[in-house]
């Protein structure tokens, strides 16, 4: 619908941020970001005061922030014939693909992704046009192109830069950050979709980490890590990383430390499981038989970071909008955190964990006087369980309204 609303009041709504929830609530948004929340009837004589309002009744619906997804690829292109056809696209194809994702991701629910790897830098374009209002799409914080050794892991693509040593490494690091980058990925290790590597294989050495993050942290840039193996992990860790992609192949020892230095984990749960995504995608045989072979260590992996305390925080790898499994990839992936995290952990994992790491908490993450009116609505309760995000059917973004199956 694309329609700011101005001085609006949403209305008969019961607003998830916090426990219990606020039954019979209202939520005063004025512009772009909300104005009041509480009682219905203190926030809608608040809001008629200051003028003309709107009101938009959600008959009992369940309000929560937007989710954010924080392992997004617009331009993702996987080995196999549907991955070819996005490398063969021209940069002007390429850049109505994109946003056309960013489009269909903002429609499911997903307010802000955070993009860790796109081809050529056309995410910042994309940015921009977001920005500018041109494009509907998500808040979009984006790495550019990660970082990778020669012949690395994603060195096949335009979506990465290949570096050697500190000095290479540093240099890629600062031409991202010129670029535009709101943080810095690097490849750690090998990974599930590399034909000539193995999940396990290190890929940089201690001093080509170190150059990564010490160059990102003097510039007040976090860098997140594809990386699987434990040993790469913990030594990265050591070097102050800030969080890790998939960590397929965690220990205990590991995951403590992670939780002590305050390392974040995205597990990307959804990309050892997804056999139906990669037939679709013609996905090659030995991609697929590594991928779901990873499966049972991943899943163990993942339930030592949780033991452990480690900051879990929701990321699909799948385009955030991909139809999976009878719902969104986002939606899924956040199914599969809930049956280790609960569905309260989930929603944190979905909401103010990925916005803290940001470091965007001042204006988004929960529904609160003065930040930004970023918010969606079901009929079920996600605090009873997180399915309930399958029945996304109202979508605010800066105060515009997305999507309104009633309405509409």
């Amino acid at each position: 619908m694309n329609q700011l609303l101005g001085n609006c009041t949403v209305v008969d709504a019961r607003v998830l941020d916090g426990v219990p929830p606020q039954k019979d609530a209202g939520v005063w948004i004025d512009g772009d970001r909300i104005a009041a929340t509480g009682p219905y009837a203190e926030v809608a004589a608040r809001a008629r005061a200051a003028g003309p309002v709107v009101e938009r009744d959600l008959n009992g619906g369940y309000v929560t922030p937007g989710l954010t997804n924080m392992h997004t690829h617009f331009s993702l292109s996987l080995p196999g014939s549907g991955g070819d056809g996005v490398k063969d696209l021209s940069p002007h194809d390429l850049a109505f693909y994109m946003a056309d994702g960013a489009r269909r991701t903002l429609d499911c629910g997903v307010t802000t992704v955070r993009n860790v790897a796109e081809k050529d830098h056309a995410d910042f374009a994309l940015r921009r046009a977001i920005n500018a209002g041109r494009v509907p799409g998500p808040r979009m914080y984006t790495a550019g192109r990660a970082l990778v050794c020669t012949g690395g892991h994603g060195h096949e693509s335009g979506d990465t830069m290949e570096c050697d040593g500190p000095v290479g490494f540093r240099h890629g690091v600062r031409s991202q950050i010129k670029a535009g980058a709101d943080l810095i990925k690097v490849m750690i290790s090998g990974g599930i979709a590399g034909e000539h590597e193995s999940i396990a294989t290190p890929q940089l050495f201690a001093d080509e980490m170190a150059a990564v993050i010490e160059t990102a942290h003097a510039w007040g840039r976090k860098v997140t890590a594809h990386a699987g193996p434990a040993e790469v992990i913990a030594a990265a860790v050591e070097l102050g990383l800030d969080c890790v992609e998939h960590g397929y192949q965690l220990t205990p020892q590991v995951a403590a430390r992670m939780a002590e230095r305050g390392t974040a984990l995205v597990p990307t749960l959804l990309v050892t499981r997804c056999k139906e995504f990669f037939d679709e995608l013609g996905v090659p045989e030995w991609m697929q038989c590594r991928s779901l072979g990873a499966g049972p260590r991943h899943l163990e992996s993942f339930a030592m970071a949780v033991e452990a305390g480690v900051e879990i925080l929701l990321g699909s790898d799948m385009p955030p909008f991909w139809s999976f499994e009878g719902t969104n990839a986002t939606v899924r992936e956040l199914e599969n955190l809930a049956e280790q995290l609960g569905p309260a952990r989930a929603l944190h994992a979905g909401t103010r964990g990925p916005i803290w790491w940001l470091g965007a908490e001042d204006d988004l993450g929960t529904v609160e006087e003065g930040k930004y009116a970023d918010l969606i609505a079901m009929d079920d309760d996600p605090l009873d369980d997180t399915s309930a995000f399958r029945g996304v059917r109202w979508v605010m973004k800066g105060g515009v309204m997305v999507r309104d199956e009633e309405a509409a």
